[in-house]
């Protein structure tokens, strides 16, 4: 049986072009680029040349660009790069999140709290949106870090990214803060970098995350864009490879994989969004017609263009998950690093805020299911989709 692939939120299937750029940097310029010789030059023009690439794609320098293993270590970085100094002087810190961040930030922050760090989370609406004037409120003269995610990667919501910056800057000049003081703002934009803008010149955050398995590179690969006057501390530690701030060897195929996804992404993004978003919005009136019952979790505009995620109560989610994959169909009840839990936290947290019954609530978390589109999705592939769908919901 083919299967149907919907889960492009988890993963992404890696472009046969990019496969074909990184066989070069497993069998020929296979050195290490921190060898002197001619293959290890060979290797270190290639993550250069790769840095490059991806720094254009940002509008940033190619020093602010740090390779890691993915978004997950990226966003380590910049939290734990963040506050290590500021813990080891016996600084008071006071960090800022959401209530639905991904687990590779809320983890962290938790793990920051039970080492004295205070940390105060923002809330959302009903629509998962934060309100950036909130954010304001809650900044102290001890904060050192604000870290909200561009998009959400279950309900797909996107944040007022260029606001939150605005508002952060404002406070800091209330706060007597120069430019490259904390608190500094960090976004993990791994679920936005398919589809919208990534200038970080525009956006205005310090620190920005991005993955190259969530936009059809490998996995094992990402990158923190860290801009120039923001000092952070390693957390891996070694031969001080990208610059004293992640030792390792870097892994040159990897990294030449990501910067081809980069170009091949930059050429298609604008045509691929509006495709989507009409199979989007198709999706969710035919959902809504044949299922009436079906709620639409998350703004249904502020989204970016390939989540579909909604709960249809009285169902559980995980078994429908796990029946559509029986009929092809491949997708999701909530994050992949969330499943096994039984419930979507994230919908729980907007669901508190709509004024149901904690039943209600209850039943909508585990309800939920994510469809994220991609570019091989098809019209005809939505439309078995929608049959099954109601099949199994009657």
């Amino acid at each position: 049986m083919k299967h149907i692939y919907l889960d492009n939120s988890a993963t992404t299937l890696v472009n046969k072009k990019v496969v074909k750029a990184m066989k070069r940097y497993w069998s020929k310029d296979f050195a290490n680029p921190s060898s002197i010789h001619k293959m290890g030059v060979a290797a270190k023009y290639a993550v250069q040349l790769a840095r490059k690439t991806i720094a254009d794609f940002l509008h940033a320098h190619n020093r602010e660009i740090i390779f890691t293993s993915g978004g997950t270590e990226a966003n380590n970085l910049a939290i734990f790069g963040t506050v290590n100094n500021l813990i080891k002087s016996n600084k008071k810190v006071h960090l800022i999140t959401t209530e639905i961040e991904h687990s590779s930030i809320l983890e962290s922050f938790k793990e920051l709290e039970s080492k004295g760090c205070k940390i105060s989370y923002l809330g959302v609406d009903e629509k998962g949106l934060v309100n950036s004037k909130d954010l304001r409120e809650m900044i102290k003269p001890e904060t050192a870090l604000i870290s909200i995610g561009y998009v959400n990667s279950e309900i797909g919501v996107i944040q007022p990214i260029k606001e939150i910056a605005k508002e952060i800057r404002h406070k800091k000049k209330e706060l007597g803060r120069e430019r490259f003081d904390p608190p500094y703002f960090h976004t993990d934009a791994s679920q936005a970098t398919e589809y919208l803008n990534m200038n970080t010149e525009e956006l205005g955050a310090d620190m920005i995350t991005i993955d190259a398995q969530k936009i059809y590179g490998p996995k094992g690969v990402g990158a923190l864009f860290v801009k120039d006057g923001i000092e952070i501390s390693p957390i891996i530690f070694g031969g001080g490879q990208e610059d004293g701030k992640r030792s390792g060897t870097e892994n040159v195929p990897l990294i030449v994989g990501f910067a081809k996804t980069i170009e091949i992404l930059s050429k298609i993004k604008e045509k691929e969004s509006f495709r989507l978003e009409r199979f989007r919005d198709e999706l969710f009136d035919q959902v809504k017609k044949f299922i009436p019952q079906a709620i639409i979790n998350g703004d249904l505009k502020t989204r970016v263009p390939n989540n579909i995620n909604i709960s249809i109560p009285g169902k559980d989610g995980e078994m429908l998950v796990l029946r559509l994959d029986e009929l092809g169909i491949v997708c999701s009840s909530s994050s992949a690093c969330e499943s096994g839990s039984g419930e979507s936290y994230v919908v729980r947290k907007i669901a508190e805020k709509s004024g149901l019954s904690k039943k209600e609530v209850d039943d909508m978390a585990k309800s939920t299911l994510r469809f994220s589109l991609g570019r091989h999705t098809k019209g005809r592939d939505l439309a078995y989709l929608l049959k099954c769908l109601v099949k199994l919901c009657k």
